[in-house]
């Protein structure tokens, strides 16, 4: 209490006293009081306000962080995910080039398959065309006979011209002609 009479008897003295250059500074009074709550206002500020924007400050500072990091690791996966994508696109490129290889391949055999399989049909068609004429030889060539036997036998009546016993020169003139093809002559 002494403290705060001696304030007020300061107080009245300037008041009586005030002129010029004092009109513009506070008087004593109020400016031990606005020191004193300046202080006091700082002492509360000091311990609970400056520990929360601390605080609030170190976990702004920890939630940017984490987000940074975070950003990180989904470049770090994006990049992996690119690579990914182009080991397996290289990956299907070759698996295309493959495939394609392997159609070309198939292809190559199914037509050496097919140029082995007209050969051996046109070998067996040829085979089949030998033994056709062989056997068409071989007919006309009986034929022939038959027909060089008649002609035999005709003119030999006609140059005898008596009538010969047909069958048994038709079989002498047959032997003959056997005998000639075999080069028995």
């Amino acid at each position: 209490m002494v403290l705060s009479t001696n304030v007020l008897i300061l107080a009245a003295e300037s008041a009586e006293e005030s002129e010029g250059i004092d009109l513009l500074l506070p008087a004593t009074s109020e400016l031990i009081a606005g020191i004193l709550a300046f202080l006091i206002i700082g002492y509360f500020a000091w311990k609970y306000v400056f520990p929360t924007i601390t605080k609030t400050l170190e976990a702004r500072q920890s939630a940017v962080k984490a987000e940074l990091e975070s950003a990180e690791a989904a470049k770090l996966e994006a990049e992996k995910l690119r690579s990914d994508y182009r080991e397996q696109v290289a990956g299907a490129r070759e698996e295309a080039n493959r495939i394609v290889e392997e159609a070309r391949q198939a292809g190559e055999a199914v037509r050496a398959d097919i140029l082995a399989k007209a050969e051996q049909e046109a070998v067996a068609i040829k085979e089949r065309a030998r033994a056709d004429i062989e056997g068409e030889r071989e007919r006309v060539a009986a034929s022939l006979q038959h027909e060089v036997a008649n002609l035999s036998l005709d003119v030999a009546e006609k140059v005898i011209g008596s009538t010969l016993d047909r069958e048994a020169q038709q079989a002498l003139v047959t032997r003959y002609i056997e005998d000639l093809g075999r080069g028995g002559g």
